[in-house]
């Protein structure tokens, strides 16, 4: 699978975030205005998590965080912002499970696996294939379940709509 010019798996940062990140702290209410202007609104991503989020991730970095990711509301706005920001992938301990089907469907990465032994500006590579998440900065790796074929179908083509245009139907 390729991210702009990435091959996996690649090595790139973790952005660390805690327990219970919602849609809201993703994508604040208070910008609900800018729905239709995605890179505006991209600009304000994880803002009530992370301020400096936003203004200094780098194509690639992983978001890393604890259980129940993406809580709240079904808002597809979160999983495209975070994809939008330059994120590769979303590594948590647990997903929201409307967040985990809309990652997938914008072509989002969301692993789930344990954080814990993960920090802040840890240097990571992930292999979705065979589910390894290898900590470069302090030589360890976590096994996780690996993404489905089918999932990894759609990730491969950026999302599902992208899919959906180049096979005619969900060929899964």
């Amino acid at each position: 699978m390729n991210m702009e010019g990435k091959t996996w798996p690649f090595i790139s940062t973790a952005w660390k975030f805690g327990d219970s990140i919602s849609t809201d702290h993703i994508s604040p209410g208070r910008y609900f205005h800018l729905r239709t202007n995605l890179p505006e609104l991209t600009k304000h991503t994880l803002e009530d998590a992370r301020e400096e989020y936003a203004s200094n991730v780098k194509s690639g970095d992983f978001v890393v965080a604890g259980r129940n990711f993406g809580m709240g509301s079904s808002r597809e706005h979160a999983a495209i912002m975070i994809k939008m920001s330059g994120a590769g992938a979303v590594v948590a301990k647990s997903f929201a499970r409307i967040f985990y089907r809309n990652a997938i469907n914008v072509g989002l990465p969301a692993i789930i696996c344990n954080t814990d032994k993960i920090a802040d500006k840890d240097q990571l590579s992930i292999d979705l294939e065979l589910g390894k998440l290898k900590n470069e900065t302090k030589g360890f790796e976590l096994t996780f379940s690996p993404i489905p074929k089918e999932m990894m179908k759609i990730l491969s083509e950026g999302g599902l709509v992208p899919y959906i245009k180049k096979y005619g139907d969900l060929k899964l």
